[in-house]
């Protein structure tokens, strides 16, 4: 394999990449969001009209794929102005303890630091709605570590519409000045931390043919509310350890692109746009997706009137939406599993408890779930229902792994998560 593409000045070549030479595959990725108020930097980061100001942010990623050269994606999708960046660094994180991996750490080893180009310079102005792509660097990588990524804006974005992505699960810093090279943003005068990224979303790795990647369409449980801060510990974490420690050569190719966000739903926009406007910016326009796994749902029936008449159409909906889906994997020749929905009813269906829980609403679940499970148009199922379920009470999840509000689970239901995964179906279908 050689080493990668050329990367000398833009526009003096036109690379074409063969079969030999490996291919770019996503080894991370965040949805991108547009910012609620509530998820907007504290001040002093968010004045006068303007956001992040001066300021650098350091962010923590963990990589799914071993590379010697990488390149960052950075996203202004709901952006109305533009997105100068100034400069970008990456770097190994320092590990705050003996005991963490250093996801969320405000330390870099300088002595790794990298300085990311656009073309040849070293900032770049992105447009509204749009994204940029770094020129590739050399870089080692290793599969399950983690990588720091520092922007730094002089000016800001003017503003208070810019694109995120909340449900991190990974502490952020942020300080005024250009410290994408210090060693540390911990004990800079004006910092501040908070678990959210903002405008990064994908990282390529240069890999060779045989890798690619999964990409995971989910909400918040795949997102991983309920998991724990600088952990790594959702359930496509867990499932991506599970295949690096398997010792099987094609199951550790895989790498993950989670492109799930909290309160997402298939047929409706709401904390991100629905999955039938996202699956070719999330999924189709990935670099080196072989498969993808689809684990939606509940936010459209939980959101849906709890009457008969309206369950009815969103099952409809959702059953139609599905199908649509499908139709658009196969059409790029990429393998889709369907994973049925988890439960989210409390006892006695009490909505004071749980919003969404209804036995009308778990009709609906019950219904979509035998459609994925039965339909035969999945090229795999992946049951997560049956692996989380309290036996006793079918609506429910089982009582170690609730994390407290009868919907989102907790690490050990996403332990159970990963584990019931059928790892089996990568090798059955293996292109």
């Amino acid at each position: 394999m050689s080493p990668g593409p050329p990367h000398g000045p833009p526009m003096l070549y036109r690379y074409v990449p063969t079969a030999t030479d490996g291919h770019w595959v996503a080894a991370w990725t965040s949805m991108p969001q547009l910012t609620e108020p509530a998820n907007l930097p504290n001040p002093p980061f968010n004045t006068s009209g303007r956001v992040f100001s001066n300021t650098t942010i350091r962010q923590t990623i963990h990589v799914t794929a071993t590379s010697p050269r990488i390149r960052l994606r950075l996203s202004n999708s709901f952006g109305p102005t533009v997105l100068p960046i100034t400069a970008v660094t990456l770097a190994k994180p320092l590990r705050a303890s003996s005991a963490d991996t250093g996801a969320g750490s405000p330390a870099i080893d300088t002595t790794t630091l990298k300085t990311l180009t656009f073309g040849g310079a070293p900032g770049f102005t992105v447009p509204t709605a749009a994204l940029a792509v770094s020129d590739p660097v050399d870089m080692d990588v290793v599969a399950g570590t983690e990588l720091t990524v520092s922007l730094y804006l002089a000016s800001g974005q003017a503003g208070n519409d810019i694109t995120s992505h909340p449900g991190s699960r990974t502490t952020s810093w942020m300080a005024f000045g250009d410290l994408v090279n210090a060693a540390t943003l911990q004990n800079a005068p004006s910092v501040q931390n908070t678990a959210h990224w903002f405008f990064i979303s994908t990282l390529d790795a240069w890999v060779p043919t045989k890798q690619s990647t999964v990409a995971i369409v989910g909400d918040s449980i795949t997102d991983g509310r309920g998991s724990t801060t600088d952990a790594n510990n959702r359930w496509p974490d867990l499932l991506f350890a599970r295949l690096q420690s398997s010792g099987d050569p094609t199951l550790k190719a895989l790498s993950f692109a989670n492109q799930a966000a909290g309160g997402n739903r298939i047929l409706a926009d709401g904390l991100g746009p629905n999955v039938l406007s996202r699956f070719d910016r999330d999924v189709l326009a990935q670099p080196g997706v072989e498969f993808v796994i689809i684990f939606e749902g509940v936010n459209d029936i939980g959101v849906a009137a709890a009457t008969a008449q309206a369950q009815q159409d969103i099952g409809d909906r959702l059953i139609s939406a599905f199908k649509q889906i499908i139709d658009r994997s196969h059409a790029a020749n990429i393998p889709i599993f369907g994973a049925t929905i988890t439960p989210f009813s409390a006892p006695g269906f009490s909505a004071a408890i749980q919003p969404y829980s209804s036995s009308i609403r778990e009709q609906t679940r019950q219904r979509v779930n035998a459609f994925i499970r039965e339909s035969n148009l999945f090229d795999a199922v992946v049951d997560f229902d049956a692996a989380v379920k309290d036996p006793a009470a079918p609506a429910q999840l089982k009582a170690e792994f609730n994390s407290g509000d009868f919907l989102h689970l907790s690490v050990a239901g996403y332990e159970a998560m990963a584990q019931a995964f059928p790892v089996e179906v990568f090798h059955n279908l293996r292109t």
